[in-house]
């Protein structure tokens, strides 16, 4: 098949081309297929004009055209559908059901089926309550999202609850495939760690979790085992870094701010980290903590940092709010306790340094597993089976309100 796969944004900052779209056209170029991908790197205006290929993909980033906002994302929107339609693919596939994507698939839901994929939960009590959009835009996007879903030849979801959230557009189940995101085949568990001191690892966002608790589960933690240390991997959506480092610091700890922290550090701060860095500085730590609230943001999200740590052969305890019960079997392949129990968190926690080496087996299960069951050569044969249906269905999609 030729297969375009267009973007809402570029392959950076934001992750989704980069984690989902690109390693599933790797996966799926391997299997024969021709993909594309085309993306409008509004974000990354660097990006503008490039194209190269990838392991078989072939990337292409559209020019970013000159003008006034409206003319801007008129131009853009027209030129993804130009390119589309001069590739003639025989499915194309609309990462996200908003904004330049989201635009496009409206102009080419006519020409060719059209497929959606969805990792998140946009409109009320999704991504519109946590980003700063202003309220025409949050309504936009909204009615983007409804009418995007209903309107697909078919849709891949990265979540059981976006599943569920699908269905309740009066979506047929039939044309909704759980495609959840995976790891790439030559991601290796990263080494044992040799650091002296016991360590862990906080590779986030922030926002999935309150700041308040996961600090009270750390300052638990070094009550019971005072050399404990924290290594923070990554950067927050609002500075709440800088809050975490405030934090630490009014506590009397070392903090170190950087890479390469020296032993005395009780808080080292890394920030972001370059992707072939991670197992460096993975390899630091001997459990991951993976603090999960109980929202309709992360029920919906499929995150690809856990994988990252599941992967890197790292036990991580985390809580059983939506795909984290997915990826853990709870006692084989990492720890899991009820959202909110900040107690339970602070014992799974301990009983981990407590029994290093039950902690290494947990995390090398914890590798296997993602491999077998969430390894992107396998999933990407759920992309193409919804496509193969996509084009046996060429009839015009169910028609929503």
């Amino acid at each position: 098949m030729k297969i375009v796969m267009i973007g809402p944004f570029g392959l950076r900052p934001r992750g989704t081309m980069s984690v989902r779209a690109l390693p599933l056209a790797r996966a799926l170029a391997t299997r024969g297929h021709t993909v594309t991908l085309l993306l409008p790197p509004w974000q990354n205006p660097a990006d503008a004009g490039r194209t190269w290929e990838e392991e078989g993909v072939r990337i292409e980033n559209l020019p970013l055209p000159a003008g006034i906002p409206g003319w801007f994302h008129l131009r853009l929107m027209q030129g993804l559908v130009a390119r589309t339609r001069a590739l003639r693919p025989d499915v194309v596939h609309a990462f996200k059901p908003k904004a330049y994507a989201g635009l496009a698939h409206l102009a080419l839901r006519n020409r060719f089926p059209v497929i959606v994929d969805t990792d998140d939960w946009e409109g009320p009590g999704g991504w519109n309550e946590l980003a700063h959009y202003s309220p025409w835009l949050k309504r936009f996007f909204a009615w983007q999202e409804r009418w995007g879903l209903r309107h697909a030849t078919a849709i891949t979801v990265a979540s059981r609850a976006l599943e569920t959230l699908v269905w309740a557009q009066g979506v047929d189940r039939k044309r909704v495939s759980y495609l959840p995101n995976g790891v790439v085949e030559s991601k290796s568990p990263a080494p044992s760690a040799t650091t002296a001191r016991p360590t862990l690892l906080l590779y986030t966002r922030f926002f999935e979790f309150k700041l308040q608790r996961l600090w009270e589960i750390v300052s638990r933690v070094r009550e019971i085992r005072p050399d404990t240390r924290l290594l923070v991997v990554g950067q927050g959506f609002f500075n709440e870094e800088a809050e975490l480092l405030h934090l630490a610091r009014q506590a009397g700890w070392q903090v170190y701010e950087g890479e390469d922290a020296p032993l005395i550090a009780d808080l080292n701060y890394a920030g972001w980290v370059e992707a072939e860095r991670l197992p460096q500085i993975f390899a630091q730590a001997q459990v991951a903590l993976y603090p999960f609230d109980d929202t309709l943001i992360n029920r919906s999200k499929c995150p690809v940092k856990l994988l990252d740590l599941l992967a890197a052969g790292l036990p991580v305890v985390g809580e059983a709010v939506g795909q984290l019960q997915e990826y853990i079997v709870p006692g084989q392949t990492g720890m899991l306790v009820n959202p909110g129990d900040t107690e339970a968190f602070t014992q799974a926690i301990l009983a981990l340094l407590a029994d290093i080496a039950a902690a290494r087996a947990l995390g090398s299960h914890a590798a296997a597993h993602v491999q077998t069951h969430f390894n992107w050569n396998t999933l990407a044969a759920v992309a193409e089976n919804t496509y193969q249906l996509a084009l046996q269905n060429e009839r015009a999609p169910q028609r929503g309100l």
